[in-house]
């Protein structure tokens, strides 16, 4: 069967009716029904107290985002005083700070979970700042005599290393050169004897031969010079060495292969051990982010380390010379720094997770903070912080500020808050003052802020919008009239892009009179599958058709990628009861919201990005749980093409989406069947547009 998506069905009349397209409404009119009146008469519907009482706080808080109080007043970034140590230009971690100082003074090891950008490399540099320098030590690395293999290990005090090294050559040079005068004397002597009694040739082909042989099999005083493994001369502090994803050989350490193991021209095993990063960080941090992605090998040998503060280095590879040889115990008693995202803990070698937890501290990283006074002052330090430490970008005047300050208003995705992904920001900050400093501008302006959040789109972004204007190229998905079993759904790309994902359903007889099923296409992931079986509950319950007699196909148009998530079971829901009761959906609308199996509308991620993309798409109306309503934070340019419409049921969905006279017959059945005694009045604070509804940003 074939339906015109273009167009509303009112199959009461066998007529095709007119699409509703009116948006100035807030609402879609309806027939009134004796119920209907009666809610009227008992007062419900009508505008009351609280619902004033809401209209206005929203109108109080789209005045106070638009109007950025940073709180102090200052002509630009180059005023603000930007701290010197680290560990005081970290922003709104002070719970890990404090860890962090607690750690530096007791030597104790962290592990910091939280998502990319929120400042754990920061946090570990900044430690290695809080160490003692006076504890510093160089390791050298000696031949043995006894055991050319097994070379000899010395500490020594930091800068001390460098001396004896020096001391060793100077005495080696005085050697060699002590040598080769004496040879030099001899093989002259040499040749005046043969030149007198008149063998003058053999006598200067004796001495060339003298002169090879004594280079070949006399001992090289270079060959005693002990190696410097590990150097911290002139270090201002502690050493941070950034281990991520580094190979076995460097972070456990290695001895290299020698092509040339005889004839004189071998190189000395201690000259050819190369120290690890555990040794390179020896009295200091140790940082190793995605630790979960080091080999179950390198792990143990890491909680090795760990545990006895010193490891011998050895060749990695089996095939190499170096396989032989193998250094005395090596000192690394460093403070280790792990990060990494949840699945970092599940993936991690439970030994050295339990070491680090016994030993230590376990610190989840903040992705955002409280947008209060006192924190955008630290927003304006981040951004004088950037400038500093990128060192060619103008500074930034107050106007610039401000706009970061709300673009990190809406990069955290809750309101009230700021983002603590700082990096992403800091990317933000950087793009903006290349665009003044490509101009000559003496300071960077709101409006290079504003042309560097146009330029500096993720990838993700960039995906979304050439999807959306493909899918609008070839009509993937509807931006006018009704079609029955059809939504237009919304996800999120990459955390930050939103798109329009429609959504088709069609409901048929089940093959041979067995079980029905649900079918569902477009590369589902886990979360995803069993937010398509939780559906079925809800259908079953609302609409009270035994749907075990049929097949319901359900399809995820253009998900080539997959889909994840259940932030799609209110369109899922949507579609297929709309494609069993024969009853049209408005194209005007998309929707967005997780479901719970007894109807409840419920909060998902990303509905800024989602409202967005709505809106760029055509959409005219844009239904999101009631939950997230604080959550909204739009651009300002889509303040005026959106209608936002908070629900907290699919009853309040179907309200909103379903259109056409036989959406009266449905929502009295989920009335009756539900039991939900729910009031949808015709003009309420949840339909009014975005902009008087919540506070949206620029």
């Amino acid at each position: 069967m074939v339906y015109n998506n273009n167009q509303n069905i009112d199959e009461s009349s066998g007529k095709i009716a007119e699409p509703v397209q009116n948006t100035d409404k807030p609402i879609l009119d309806v027939d009134k029904s004796a119920a209907d009146q009666k809610r009227d008469e008992s007062g419900i519907g009508m505008p009351d107290p609280e619902s004033s009482q809401i209209k206005a706080e929203s109108e109080s808080n789209q005045e106070m985002d638009e109007d950025v109080d940073i709180g102090f007043p200052f002509e630009n970034t180059s005023n603000i005083d930007v701290p010197k140590l680290l560990i005081d230009q970290v922003l709104g971690q002070e719970h890990a700070v404090e860890v962090v100082k607690k750690a530096a003074s007791q030597r104790r090891h962290i592990m910091m979970i939280g998502t990319p950008g929120t400042g754990k490399s920061l946090l570990a540099k900044a430690m290695a700042e809080l160490l003692p320098k006076e504890e510093l030590k160089d390791i050298l690395v000696y031949p043995n005599m006894e055991d050319l293999n097994n070379p000899k290990i010395r500490e020594v005090p930091a800068g001390k290393g460098r001396e004896i090294v020096m001391a060793h050559k100077m005495e080696a040079r005085k050697k060699a050169q002590a040598r080769n005068m004496l040879m030099m004397l001899f093989v002259v002597g040499i040749i005046i004897y043969s030149y007198f009694v008149g063998q003058l040739l053999w006598g200067i082909i004796a001495g060339i031969m003298i002169l090879m042989l004594t280079r070949q099999f006399l001992p090289k005083e270079e060959m005693m010079i002990p190696k410097m493994a590990v150097s911290n001369y002139d270090k201002e502090h502690a050493p941070y060495i950034d281990a991520t994803g580094a190979h076995a050989g460097a972070l456990l350490g290695d001895v290299r292969h020698d092509p040339f193991q005889s004839g004189g021209l071998e190189t000395p095993a201690h000259d050819r051990v190369e120290a690890g990063d555990i040794h390179k960080a020896h009295k200091g941090v140790l940082f190793i982010d995605e630790i979960n992605t080091l080999r179950l090998e390198s792990q143990q040998s890491l909680l090795t380390a760990l545990q006895e503060k010193e490891y011998p280095i050895t060749g990695q590879s089996e095939r190499s010379s170096g396989a032989l040889v193998k250094t005395e115990p090596v000192p690394c008693d460093f403070i280790m720094v792990s990060a990494g995202n949840l699945d970092a803990v599940q993936k991690m070698h439970p030994a050295l997770r339990s070491r680090i937890k016994g030993y230590g501290y376990e610190v989840y990283m903040r992705d955002s903070m409280e947008d209060t006074p006192e924190n955008r002052k630290k927003m304006v330090r981040f951004v004088a912080q950037e400038v500093v430490r990128d060192g060619h970008i103008p500074h930034f005047n107050e106007g610039a500020v401000e706009e970061v300050v709300r673009e990190a208003r809406r990069r955290a995705g809750r309101k009230g808050h700021l983002t603590l992904k700082l990096r992403d920001l800091g990317g933000l900050v950087r793009v903006a003052g290349d665009i003044a400093h490509s101009e000559g501008a003496q300071l960077t302006t709101a409006e290079h802020v504003l042309a560097a959040k146009r330029i500096a789109r993720s990838i993700e972004q960039q995906l979304a919008d050439s999807y959306l204007e493909q899918r609008k190229a070839y009509e993937s998905f509807l931006r006018k009239g009704s079609a029955v079993g059809r939504v237009n759904g919304l996800a999120v790309m990459g955390g930050d892009s939103g798109i329009v994902l429609p959504i088709v359903s069609e409901v048929t007889p089940a093959i041979s009179g067995a079980e029905g099923r649900i079918i569902a296409t477009g590369k589902l992931k886990t979360i995803a599958k069993e937010a398509v079986q939780n559906v079925s509950a809800v259908i079953k319950n609302m609409t009270g058709t035994d749907i075990s007699r049929h097949d319901v196909h359900i399809q995820f148009v253009g998900t080539y990628e997959g889909v994840e998530g259940d932030s799609a079971s209110v369109s899922i829901a949507t579609a297929v009861i709309s494609a069993i009761e024969k009853i049209p959906v408005d194209q005007t609308v998309a929707m967005t919201g997780s479901l719970s199996v007894r109807g409840d509308v419920l909060p998902v991620g990303g509905v800024t990005y989602k409202i967005e993309a709505a809106a760029q798409a055509g959409m005219k109306k844009v239904i999101i749980p009631k939950a997230n309503e604080a959550d909204v934070l739009i651009e300002k340019s889509y303040r005026e093409k959106i209608q936002i419409i908070p629900v907290s049921s699919i009853a309040e969905v179907m309200e909103h989406s379903l259109v056409g006279p036989r959406k009266n017959s449905i929502i009295e059945k989920l009335r009756n069947l539900t039991k939900l005694n729910f009031d949808i009045p015709e003009v309420s604070p949840a339909s009014v547009p975005a902009k008087t509804l919540f506070g949206c940003r620029n």
